[in-house]
């Protein structure tokens, strides 16, 4: 049975991007009598705002979607801290205390997530117990794996390739997880199958292919989509204020006309479908 998910997070509203996707994956699961799942990814501090997440739902009701709804992220601290403990045990994970700034002036090249990590903190040797993020040494996890594939529905068989991004972070200094071990032990937790999301986190996948590996987690095949964008060609973020689906709705609009608009290619508020 093919499981999806819808897996947002409460720091701001949802748009038009999170609509496509959630409709992407919704559409997924219930041509093929699957299962569309909906996961608060809540573990971002202060940032976290748990009145959103209602207003998440009643967005995705207005779009006419239909969901079963899986534990949020703040429930899952137990989880996060077994899988970073099981990787620290191999000996992959060690302490990085390098800003930002720093990883930005140093960093030798540039990958699909930005300045790539240069391993400042692989062998100095930072103590733990301060405040101090948790990367892992991809070389090692590699040399236990060996070579590594993975699926997407749209690009087809891909080799894993997580040098690229260098040493990822994956228990930051004030969370219990990075995006990177929480979205891989949470889908294997939910049981997704079908791992529905933007062509800007492709990338990342790599790595969660990797970490698999490691957990002895089950593999799932990817979909990732192309992205809306807005007018002037850029990817559609809270950040830039995008148009939340909240005004749409509470100025009365049709929710479910919109939604059977976005599945036939028309793109509200000026935006449009990156090309491939």
């Amino acid at each position: 049975m093919i499981v999806t998910r819808f897996a947002p997070s409460p720091n701001g509203p949802l748009h038009w991007g999170h609509a496509y996707s959630a409709i992407a994956a919704h559409d997924l699961a219930r041509d093929a009598r699957g299962k569309f799942l909906l996961r608060i990814e809540d573990i971002d501090g202060p940032r976290s705002r748990p009145e959103m997440a209602d207003e998440f739902r009643r967005d995705l009701e207005w779009l006419g979607l239909e969901w079963d709804e899986v534990p949020p992220q703040s429930t899952r601290g137990a989880q996060y801290q077994l899988g970073a403990q099981r990787l620290g045990e191999m000996g992959l994970l060690y302490a990085c205390t390098c800003t930002r700034a720093e990883i930005a002036s140093a960093a030798k090249a540039v990958g699909p997530e930005g300045p790539v990590y240069p391993g400042t903190c692989r062998h100095r040797g930072v103590s733990p117990d301060g405040p101090a993020a948790l990367r892992m040494d991809i070389a090692k996890a590699l040399a236990i794996t060996g070579p590594l594939t993975w699926h997407d529905a749209l690009t087809g068989e891909q080799q894993a390739d997580p040098l690229a991004l260098g040493d990822p972070v994956l228990v930051r200094k004030d969370l219990p997880a990075s995006y990177h071990l929480a979205a891989t032990l949470d889908d294997a937790a939910d049981g997704v199958t079908l791992v529905t999301r933007g062509r800007d986190l492709f990338a990342a996948t790599h790595i969660h292919r990797l970490l698999q590996a490691l957990l002895e987690l089950p593999v799932p095949r990817w979909h990732h989509h192309p992205l809306l964008l807005d007018p002037e060609g850029r990817k559609l973020a809270k950040r830039r204020g995008s148009k939340a689906l909240s005004d749409h709705r509470k100025a009365g609009q049709d929710g479910r006309d919109w939604a059977q608009k976005v599945r036939m290619g028309e793109w509200p508020c000026g935006n449009r479908l990156e090309s491939a």
